[in-house]
């Protein structure tokens, strides 16, 4: 696996130390200041809940934010791909847990390839799974992947490769196996594998995160939980302890670290905190995280009703609806609306409100972060605010486009 960051081409490269206005558009940008704070934020808020977090990967999709997440006290990175966590290993990330399900066979073949490549530089693989099949074929692609390279290690000799979460469905109604009996029957067949290690449970509630009432919000991880009480007492009955319980994400997890039961949690997008995220219901308990991360778009065209921007659909995510104009204390709200693939149509929220001008620029808040920054080779980090801040870094996109 080549392990050598790809540079970015020169005219990317340029914009280094140069003012934010110098930057084309559309241009993804992250300000910097408050990327920041919000870890600052997550980080404190670990410490004081005594709980692991481990950031979604997914989310940022970028060996560089996972190795600055890890440096502020994270244990590792999550993923959802197979590809993504080569690339963030490419990035010398070396603590990644895919948290999904892998079934393909050849795909197995490069989890175990993975799994031996980070062990042998004292890192750790862990994967999620649903099935016996899904534990079968895993410890299958890691027999023949030893047997085909010679690959096992004298030094692992009676200790484990992969540590595996038993995935259980805590009420989204997508991957997971039934709480109760149904896991503890994974856990046998995880038992019987010499590579592998019952590492937990993987308990992951997605519908949960943008339910918009906080009293709505944790009747649902109330309800999760006892799931997990359930399945966690029935397998420590069959006589497996549960070492961990993993999951939670940006919308839930000061409810999930309020119950005892995770002991790790997972939230991506606290770092960027999309429009969507934007619209959930404050939960006091939860630390105050800022927007940002920005689309910067420009005016390209001025009707008497509307102002047209270059930021359409291959600039941001439309799954979690259209972007929120950043006002950057203008009078006066924008609504942004689809123009198609590579335009953005802007009208003022009241009758008489203000439109920007042909040139002017602009600030968009994307709907959702994650497919957002998967349509952009890089993202630009400013330091000193979105106005008058300067390109400190070009933060490469290592996992874009990485969905197997």
């Amino acid at each position: 696996m080549n392990r050598l960051m790809k540079p970015p081409p020169d005219r990317v490269r340029a914009q280094l130390r140069q003012p934010v206005a110098t930057l084309d558009t559309p241009a993804l940008v992250i300000d910097l200041d408050a990327l920041e704070r919000n870890v600052q934020r997550m980080a404190a808020f670990a410490k004081q809940h005594k709980i692991r977090w481990r950031p979604h990967g997914k989310a940022h999709k970028s060996a560089d934010i996972a190795l600055s997440l890890m440096q502020a006290g994270a244990v590792g990175a999550c993923v959802q791909k197979t590809s993504e966590a080569e690339a963030l290993a490419n990035g010398l990330v070396n603590d990644i847990y895919i948290s999904n399900e892998v079934i393909d066979r050849p795909k197995l073949l490069r989890v175990a390839r993975l799994a031996h490549l980070l062990a042998a530089e004292r890192g750790r693989l862990a994967i999620a799974v649903d099935s016996l099949e899904g534990v079968q074929r895993l410890a299958a692609a890691i027999e023949r992947f030893e047997t085909e390279t010679d690959g096992s290690d004298p030094a692992m000799v009676g200790e484990s490769l992969m540590d595996v979460f038993v995935e259980i469905d805590v009420g989204q109604g997508r991957c997971g196996v039934e709480p109760g009996h149904a896991a503890v029957a994974l856990a046998v067949e995880i038992a019987r594998h010499s590579a592998l290690r019952f590492a937990g449970l993987q308990a992951y509630h997605g519908g949960a995160q943008h339910v918009r009432g906080v009293a709505e919000r944790q009747g649902v991880i109330e309800q999760a939980a006892r799931a997990i009480r359930r399945t966690r007492d029935q397998l420590e009955a069959a006589g497996y302890e549960v070492p961990l319980v993993t999951g939670g994400g940006t919308g839930s997890f000061a409810l999930e670290a309020a119950t005892g039961v995770w002991g790790e949690m997972q939230p991506g997008s606290f770092l960027f905190m999309d429009a969507d995220y934007g619209r959930n219901d404050a939960d006091p308990a939860q630390p105050a995280f800022e927007h940002s991360l920005f689309v910067k778009t420009q005016v390209m065209s001025r009707g008497y009703d509307r102002a047209i921007c270059d930021a359409g659909h291959k600039s941001h995510a439309v799954d979690s609806g259209m972007p929120r104009v950043h006002s950057l204390g203008r009078v006066g709200d924008l609504v942004y609306s689809n123009g198609g693939d590579e335009h953005g149509i802007l009208r003022a929220a009241d009758a008489d409100g203000w439109l920007p001008e042909i040139g002017e620029t602009l600030w968009l808040i994307p709907g959702h972060c994650d497919p957002t920054i998967n349509l952009h080779d890089q993202m630009f980090g400013v330091r000193g605010g979105l106005q008058d801040g300067v390109v400190e870094r070009i933060i490469p996109v290592d996992a874009r486009g990485a969905v197997s």
